[in-house]
């Protein structure tokens, strides 16, 4: 198996920061607000048997600071992140209550339904690999919250899409994709991407409760340029005061900044949540930029709904999803249907 060229990388991330944060950070920050975790994987087997196809694969770490300050001179980030935030300020907000940061490294696979062709399938989606670092700022006041996310990357063989696929099939015994010969091209890929929520009620109860949170926005870039809208529900036992629970969610699943800790003993709830794009390029329906490559013609409004169930106990948070996706492209057999698995640590 080879080992992808980011995973030493997001592996010295993850273990480096707790070290640093308790060294570093003002107590309080760390007591009330501490740093976390997360490791999320999207399969689309999640979603049923004969789902090897569309978005098939994914998986994304991310570290999210302590509450801050600000994001070029608090002493809870990392030297190096404080002179990137000193170059990204024009993506910084203004002044809010609470703000944090995340930073995120992943990878995304698509391939098409028939795995066993190695010939070009004009009429399926690319295989296509992506890899791409996120640097994310969030700012809440009240019951609002924004984010910024600059997501940079590479899309072609060098996201070792097709070494990674063919690790994992091996180890399950799984049939191998064959027409990996045909994806993308290289190409470094960007997308600035920034979103508004609003959360109802503003109230959190320490037991059975409900709240929604609203969200629109949009991205430009040659990874992905949409307008999107939508929201989330949840209802469950001691919610948590954040904007919501949906791993695939900007500013989803225990990266908002928070205004009180997490709720002590067990806590869990269930959660719905739905959104619709309007999508004016996908580089994995569109294909390169710059040269030719395989394409479809894609459909420009997609829409989302997925559902799950969170877990917390002490550090620990899981969140299971599942996602269901109207068609992408003219011509797709079946509607896409992937789930996801997500575990959270605070530090």
């Amino acid at each position: 198996m080879k080992i992808p060229a980011w995973l030493p990388l997001a592996l010295a991330c993850g273990t480096a920061l707790p070290a640093y944060a308790a060294d570093t950070c003002p107590r309080s920050a760390l007591q009330d607000h501490p740093p976390a975790v997360n490791f999320r994987i999207d399969n689309d087997l999640f979603g049923g048997r004969d789902q090897d196809q569309g978005y098939t694969n994914g998986a994304l770490l991310t570290l999210v600071s302590p509450n801050l300050a600000d994001y070029t001179d608090d002493p809870c980030l990392p030297r190096l992140a404080r002179w990137v935030n000193r170059h990204l300020e024009r993506l910084h907000p203004g002044e809010f209550e609470q703000q944090n940061m995340i930073f995120s490294f992943g990878q995304g696979l698509f391939t098409p339904t028939d795995h066993a062709r190695a010939d070009l399938i004009e009429d399926d989606r690319p295989y296509a690999a992506v890899l791409l670092a996120n640097f994310g700022y969030n700012a809440r006041h009240g019951d609002r919250l924004r984010t910024t996310q600059l997501a940079l990357g590479m899309v072609g063989p060098s996201a070792q899409g097709k070494q990674v696929q063919d690790a994992v099939h091996g180890l399950l015994g799984d049939e191998k994709f064959m027409g990996w010969g045909n994806q993308l091209r290289d190409e470094p890929v960007f997308r600035l991407l920034h979103e508004r929520m609003r959360r109802w009620p503003s109230a959190n109860g320490t037991g059975w409760g409900w709240d929604a949170i609203g969200h629109w926005g949009g991205a430009i870039g040659n990874l992905d340029t949409h307008a999107n809208v939508g929201g989330e529900a949840r209802f469950g036992w001691k919610l948590p005061d954040d904007f919501g629970s949906s791993p695939a969610r900007p500013a989803g699943e225990n990266t908002a900044p928070t205004r009180t800790g997490r709720a002590q003993g067990w806590s869990g709830h269930l959660f719905l949540t739905a959104d619709a794009r309007w999508v004016l390029r996908d580089i994995t329906l569109d294909g390169n930029t710059f040269r030719n490559s395989h394409s479809v013609d894609k459909r420009p409004l997609v829409a989302d709904i997925g559902y799950g169930v969170a877990v917390m106990r002490g550090k620990w948070k899981f969140a299971l999803a599942r996602y269901h996706r109207t068609r992408e492209f003219a011509g797709q057999k079946e509607l896409p249907v992937f789930g996801s698995f997500t575990i959270s640590r605070t530090l």
